[in-house]
């Protein structure tokens, strides 16, 4: 195998491109795939750099999509190179973005390119749909790119995001869905006054505290063949002025659901607040959703890049719906087939983030393998 895509790799990451920032690393990609074909439109928004690439406008679609930013270094001190400077030590790439998600990104440009190559005449339609602002509040990047599409009728067929889902070896793991993520910040009403006079006042502590203990025994669903149950946390809690003879007047909640395709997120809301009212809480609640759930069963997408998993590594790889959110809840709206496939996640986010360099050109050529799979049969009318 050649080093192209370790090469372009190491670019992207000496590229600064802390989120927002794209720092020019669209540019780079942009330029070798407009040499490969493809019509680059930018759908820039909020200051947020965005990129939608395609080549050909037949159907099916295949869509790659990933993000160029990358979180914050950390303590520099504590990195044992430049984070933007890319070393390779004991096989390792080593650099902010190296697995989360600069070596993905390079690996979808060459193999594109080789797949472009040998098969210049393919079936269907290759795109890049590529965002600077994954990694923080996720607002003006690939959802509004999603917006866009959407509004001019553009669906995508199959897509592939390159989060890293390995967990130990390149291959042994894909992402073919994720779960939902819902927030809430509970605020319980009380009435403050002296804690030596109780009958003249209300402790929203002990008002909430039969509520939280039913609510953290609540099984939320079953999960399904997919993914695991709808989980409940608390992540904050406050109440008090901080003096000991003082009953509170309020207190704030903060939790969270991570919820599966069994729940919906109106289900959720309902039960809670009936638990809530139940107990005779005086609440209010501020919502958020982060993101709904999404699912690609096993079909089209799905064996395809099983197969080609298989036929680089040698391995039978699992579908998990574990982890965080991520962009593909986005692309989902307009993408009924969305997998996450990417180097392993060891080290992301982490000081010191790296990635195998014997995992970077396999991991083009898997990508290669679904464009063959799916795109290879010849142009279609």
């Amino acid at each position: 195998m050649s080093e192209a895509t370790l090469e372009l790799a190491q670019q992207l990451i000496a590229t600064r491109s802390v989120t927002p920032v794209d720092g020019g690393c669209l540019e780079v990609i942009g330029a070798r795939l407009e040499r490969a074909g493809f019509q680059l439109e930018r759908i820039d928004a909020g200051g947020v750099s965005n990129l939608w690439a395609r080549r050909g406008s037949a159907a099916p679609l295949f869509c790659f999509a990933g993000h160029t930013d990358v979180v914050p270094t950390g303590p520099l001190a504590q990195w044992h190179s430049d984070p933007f400077q890319p070393v390779i030590r004991d096989g390792m790439l080593y650099g902010r973005g190296a697995a989360d998600m600069k070596s993905s990104l390079a690996a979808f440009v060459t193999a594109s390119e080789r797949f472009v190559a040998a098969t210049p005449e393919h079936a269907g339609s290759i795109a890049f749909l590529l965002t600077s602002d994954e990694e923080g509040d996720a607002v003006d990047g690939t959802v509004r790119v999603v917006q866009a599409l959407a509004s001019r009728g553009e669906r995508i067929d199959y897509c592939v995001v390159g989060e890293p889902t390995a967990v130990t070896t390149l291959g042994d793991m894909i992402k073919n869905g994720r779960r939902g993520s819902l927030s809430g910040r509970l605020t319980v009403h009380g009435v403050q006054g002296h804690i030596a006079y109780p009958h003249l006042a209300r402790n929203p502590i002990h008002d909430f505290g039969p509520a939280l203990a039913e609510l953290a025994a609540t099984v939320w669903d079953e999960g399904n063949e997919y993914f695991p149950p709808t989980s409940w946390q608390v992540s904050n809690i406050h109440g008090g002025t901080g003096a000991s003879n003082v009953i509170p007047g309020s207190l704030d909640v903060m939790f969270n659901f991570r919820f599966s395709t069994a729940s919906t997120p109106e289900s959720l809301k309902a039960r809670l607040v009936e638990v809530l009212e139940r107990h005779g809480v005086e609440h209010d609640i501020a919502w958020t959703l982060g993101g709904k759930p999404f699912l690609t069963p096993r079909g089209t997408l799905v064996e395809a890049a099983s197969a080609a998993v298989r036929e680089v590594t040698g391995l039978e790889t699992e579908l998990s719906t574990t982890g965080g959110t991520s962009d593909g809840r986005f692309i989902a709206d307009i993408c009924s087939q969305v997998i996450e496939i990417g180097p392993c996640n060891a080290t992301i986010h982490k000081l010191n983030e790296c990635v195998a360099v014997a995992d970077i050109e396999p991991l083009s050529y898997i990508y290669q393998g679904l464009l063959e799979r799916l795109l290879g049969g010849g142009a279609t009318a």
